[in-house]
C-alpha cells in the first residue's frame, strides 16, 4: 500500500519561507505525476502544483513565481519550497499523486500578518 507522509509545515510571518517535504513509500516515483494541493478553512481543496514524470511543472496562478515544487526520485521525495508567503496561503497542504488516488494526511502552514 503507497503511503505519502508529508512534514514541514509550521507558521511562518508574511514575507517568509518555507520548505514542504512528502515522503513516498512503495512506489517509484519517477513513474508517476506528482502534486500538492491545499485546503484553508472553510474552502474547496484546490491544486497548487504539479509536477510530471518528466519533470514539467504546472503552479496555480496564485502561487506562481513564488513556489517551486520538486521531486528527488533517489530520497522519495517530493517537495514544495515556499517563498513570499502570504496570509492567503494559510491552508494544510496535501500531497497527491492522481492516477492512484492516494492523499497523504497534510501538513499545516500558517502565515501570519
Amino acid at each position: 500500500q503507497v503511503q505519502l507522509v508529508e512534514s514541514g509545515g509550521g507558521v511562518v510571518q508574511a514575507g517568509g519561507s518555507l520548505r514542504l517535504s512528502c515522503v513516498a513509500s512503495r512506489i517509484t516515483m519517477s513513474l508517476y505525476t506528482m502534486a500538492w494541493y491545499r485546503q484553508a478553512p472553510g474552502k474547496q481543496r484546490e491544486l497548487v502544483a504539479t509536477i510530471d514524470n518528466s519533470g514539467r511543472t504546472n503552479y496555480a496562478n496564485s502561487v506562481k513565481g513564488r513556489f517551486t515544487i520538486s521531486t528527488d526520485n533517489v530520497k522519495k521525495m517530493l517537495d514544495l519550497q515556499m517563498n513570499n508567503l502570504k496570509p492567503e496561503d494559510t491552508a494544510v497542504y496535501y500531497c497527491y499523486i492522481p492516477i492512484l488516488n492516494t492523499w497523504g494526511r497534510g501538513t499545516q502552514v500558517t502565515v501570519s500578518s
